[in-house]
């Protein structure tokens, strides 16, 4: 009986023992993964670690981009807003500009239609006015104003002359200049060198004449002649060639007010926008 007991003993350690081999095998499996696991996490929290300072470091490179677009953005709200201002006064200057030529070209047609109204219907055939660029031309025919080959005023000349100085005198602000014109047929006086003496001497009669018997200003005269360089027709014919024997009495705006514009306009040599 003590045998069977002490051998049923024995199978039942040895049951034991070999059901706690597998528990610590269990458990050294599982120690082993564990550790495993634990390095994964390490590994993982190490990248993650890694992954931060980059995030950081990218935060960072953002941040300072970022401040330097603005100090470019606001840099170039300044230029933009300089330009539009340079832009506001050029359109201003031009703008006046603009004013004071419309109110020239104004005086220009009212004097115009003045003259033409002074003159009648005879005289107008011997007098062609008209405006040009801002300027007013009359053009006095040769054989109105003088004979041939002459530079004295005729007398029949002498009445459109005076409606032309009268005219002359209500625009002060007005230059005048007078310019004598002739054809190309060469001058045969022994007291005129050639056409150019002529057209300058003519020019100068009409000039004395406005002076002294109308009382024009002398101060805004000018006595000019061209010869035979600037005609308006041909010089083959006797009807083209009489076109070209003319005096012409061209008043100019004065500059003043374009000038003060001039000295007034905005600066353009700002730095430029970049």
């Amino acid at each position: 009986m003590a045998a069977v007991m002490i051998m049923a003993g024995g199978c039942v350690s040895h049951k034991k023992y070999a059901r706690l081999q597998d528990d610590y095998n269990a458990s050294q499996v599982a120690l082993a993964q564990s550790r495993q696991q634990a390095k994964s996490f390490e590994e993982l929290l190490a990248e993650a670690r890694k992954n931060n300072e980059e995030l950081k470091a990218n935060y960072a490179a953002l941040q300072r981009t970022l401040d330097q677009s603005i100090m470019t953005n606001q840099s170039g709200n300044v230029n933009i807003a300089k330009l539009v201002d340079e832009i506001n006064a050029s359109n201003n200057y031009i703008k006046r500009l603009v004013e004071a030529k419309s109110k020239s070209d104004s005086l220009l047609m009212v004097l115009s239609t003045n003259l033409t109204r002074s003159l009648d219907t005879d005289e107008l055939k011997d007098v062609d006015v008209k405006v040009l660029k801002g300027v007013v031309y009359i053009s006095l025919a040769d054989n109105m104003l003088f004979r041939t080959g002459s530079y004295q005023i005729s007398p029949a000349a002498m009445d459109i002359l005076s409606k032309i100085a009268k005219i002359i005198k209500d625009y002060k602000n007005y230059s005048v200049l007078i310019e004598g014109n002739t054809d190309n047929v060469p001058i045969s006086r022994t007291n005129i060198r050639n056409n150019w003496d002529l057209s300058t001497l003519r020019a100068s009669s009409v000039v004395q004449v406005l002076q002294n018997d109308f009382g024009v200003d002398p101060k805004r005269l000018t006595a000019g002649g061209r010869g035979e360089y600037n005609p308006i027709a041909t010089n083959d014919t006797p009807e083209g060639r009489q076109l070209n024997r003319r005096t012409q009495i061209i008043l100019t705006p004065s500059l003043d007010q374009f000038m003060d514009l001039i000295d007034k306009a905005p600066d353009t040599n700002s730095q430029a926008v970049k």
